[in-house]
């Protein structure tokens, strides 16, 4: 990674940013509304709905490893900021040259498209402003909404492996799940390489 990911990213109808602590009563709204939406796939869900104070924390940590470079997760809202649509992440755990993107839609904005909009955005930066060699994307096998946005943006199936995920539920069996791989040497044949992008760092400073 050359350059650290952007604090503020636009599409053309997203905003997807790094959360800040006053984003807590809109993540909260987003996540009682979704709630049996993300148990299935998202073990953190287990442990909401948190207090307002609790998604303040939350989003103290989350802003404070953005800014020491750490984890990099973002807020997906409307163009207005008035509303969270999901969640998204540039995750540094898969290696120095490379992102692992994940993310999560609310349950009342599934099927617009939305997640593929952001992981393309996302995509773009971590090539063109981080300056990554690969970004991965690992999906659970029975997902198969979420395992429908790699391939829409270029993305490669690498493999498959097996109790590779956290248990989806407290107690239960490690999850299998699917690698897609995207190298920055395919990004311009792409789909991802046609989204629209405006990319902003701490400053306001456009890098993209």
């Amino acid at each position: 990674m050359s350059v650290p990911p952007p604090y503020r990213i636009v599409t053309e109808r997203l905003v997807v940013r790094c959360w800040d602590p006053r984003d807590a009563p809109l993540l909260l709204e987003a996540t009682v509304a979704s709630l049996e939406h993300l148990r299935p796939w998202m073990p953190w869900a287990h442990d909401e709905p948190m207090s307002l104070p609790g998604q303040v924390e939350k989003l103290r940590r989350f802003r404070a490893r953005f800014d020491l470079g750490e984890d990099f997760i973002y807020a997906i809202l409307d163009a207005g900021e008035t509303q969270v649509l999901g969640g998204t992440g540039l995750h540094r755990r898969v290696g120095d040259d490379a992102f692992e993107i994940g993310y999560w839609i609310r349950a009342d904005r599934l099927r617009e498209g939305l997640v593929t909009e952001a992981v393309a955005a996302l995509t773009r930066v971590a090539f063109a402003v981080c300056g990554v060699d690969r970004v991965e994307i690992h999906v659970e096998t029975a997902n198969v909404a979420s395992a429908r946005v790699p391939p829409r943006l270029g993305y490669r199936e690498e493999a498959r492996l097996r109790r590779r995920l956290p248990a989806g539920i407290p107690g239960g069996e490690p999850r299998d799940m699917v690698v897609y791989t995207l190298f920055a040497a395919a990004l311009a044949g792409s789909p991802a390489a046609a989204t629209p992008v405006a990319a902003f760092g701490a400053g306001g400073d456009r890098l993209l």
